[in-house]
């Protein structure tokens, strides 16, 4: 192939038979043949029974894994083109060796892939058996319908596969919303300690983002009262189960103030529902979606959550029209999901195996969550302060005073750990007396390392 690439070797010539060619290179005969075989079936060659074989009369100009800058090209180290303003590249990955938790994610090792590959398999070949032709935005068919089910099972929200989208992943699904529901120039109320991907997603449909307080009983609703008499508000999003990144739950009597706020003043409730499943103590609280007779509550959830943060499923539950734009807007962007990876998780969602995933990493999870407590109060225990999460994937700590956060974050990455100073949740970008924690997606003995890294950090920062 090369030689014929190369143009030593020209259309017409003929080429060795398969015995001298094997006995010149020491291979078996089929293998010559196998070879040849190749080349003809890729238009290298013609090979012509009791003839032999000979040099394509049109070869192919290209060869497997030729650079396209092969024959002089050189690599565009410039562009010719502007870039639009105001986008960020996103951030590099961490050395190798770096233990990252920074954000509570699941741990992909412990992924049930037998399970998921059968359910994929068959999923796969009903699809081609079936020739679904499907090409819905919203989602399929089957997994909105399970979804549907589990959200009235475990959510107790009346929903309906209508009233169902499906995305990838919950950070495609907020941004769906955003453009769904605000246009330029209009107001949504965020929590000024929050997730800065969501304010992203929201400023890219031109929406103005303000931020009302938190405080040990979640969002402080009073100053989103008055907030709400001096803004027309469009939208406010909200984490009331486990408040991000602090884990405080909104109290009751906020829950239902907020939702009075939004009938009266008839804006939406973004709830972002993003790691409820994972309950350790206690009983679970209902989402505001459970409690909305109005119409007002757009839920947000994942499946990412539950499985792996490789494998992008998200999906949204709010009012019909809101999710008719939606979708329309998703098959702009994106035509359409993976329609045999939903129909493999509705599956897994019929037939109970997600939920005995989730009891399994429930007993995981928790151990995991105990260990990193247990060794961040020995190593760090007149450093930090912190309530053991009741659930969840994360826990937050507050930070002695004295400590400068930033420059612990920074000096723990030179000691290979990464975690998230509280600055990173700050709306105004201030300085947090906190930080946040994952202790989901590494073994124990990880998490132990992790605790004496950071104290290594700290104490070499003095």
């Amino acid at each position: 192939m090369q030689e014929i690439h190369r143009g030593r070797l020209h259309p017409g010539d003929s080429l060795p038979g398969y015995r001298t060619l094997g006995e010149r290179l020491g291979v078996s005969r089929n293998t010559v043949m196998a070879a040849y075989r190749e080349l003809q079936a890729e238009g290298w060659v013609v090979s012509t029974p009791g003839e032999g074989s000979v040099v394509a009369p049109d070869p192919p100009t290209r060869m497997h894994g030729q650079s396209p800058t092969a024959g002089g090209a050189s690599e565009a180290t410039t562009m010719g083109f502007d870039l639009a303003s105001g986008l960020h590249e996103a951030a590099p990955k961490g050395a190798p060796g770096l233990l990252k938790v920074g954000s509570g994610l699941p741990d992909p090792r412990l992924l049930p892939g037998a399970e998921l590959a059968r359910a994929y398999r068959r999923a796969l070949v009903l699809n081609r058996q079936q020739n679904l032709e499907l090409e819905d935005p919203q989602g399929h068919p089957m997994l909105r319908q399970s979804l549907a089910r589990m959200l009235g099972e475990a959510r107790g929200i009346a929903a309906s596969p209508e009233n169902i989208l499906v995305t990838r992943g919950s950070q495609m699904a907020l941004f769906l919303v955003g453009q769904a529901l605000l246009s330029a120039g209009e107001a949504v109320a965020v929590e000024a300690l929050g997730h800065p991907g969501v304010w992203e997603a929201f400023a890219r449909a031109g929406a103005r983002c303000l931020p009302v307080p938190v405080d040990a009983e979640g969002m402080r609703v009073g100053a989103l009262a008055q907030l709400a008499e001096s803004e027309r508000l469009r939208a406010v999003y909200v984490t009331p189960l486990r408040q991000y990144p602090t884990l405080v739950p909104l109290t009751s009597d906020r829950r239902h103030r907020l939702m009075a706020l939004a009938q009266s003043h008839r804006f939406a409730l973004i709830e972002n529902d993003q790691d409820s499943e994972f309950l350790f103590e206690g009983r679970p609280r209902a989402p505001l979606a459970a409690e909305d007779r109005s119409g007002v509550v757009v839920h947000v959830g994942t499946l990412s959550k539950i499985f792996s943060p490789n494998l992008r499923l998200g999906y949204v539950h709010g009012p019909a029209p809101l999710i008719a734009r939606m979708r329309a807007l998703r098959q702009a962007l994106d035509r359409q999901g993976d329609m045999v990876l939903e129909r493999a998780f509705a599956e897994l969602l019929d037939d109970g195996a997600i939920h005995r995933h989730l009891n399994r990493m429930q007993l995981a999870y928790r151990t995991r969550r105990d260990v990193l407590c247990r060794a961040l109060e020995r190593a760090l225990g007149d450093r930090l302060r912190f309530q053991v999460p009741e659930g969840g994937l994360a826990l937050w700590a507050q930070v002695a005073a004295g400590v400068d956060v930033d420059r612990w974050s920074a000096r723990a990455l030179e000691h290979g750990v990464a975690f998230q100073p509280g600055r990173r949740f700050a709306f105004d970008g201030s300085p947090v007396q906190g930080l946040r924690l994952g202790f989901s997606n590494y073994p124990e003995s990880d998490l132990e390392e992790v605790a004496l890294r950071m104290r290594a950090a700290l104490d070499g920062d003095r």
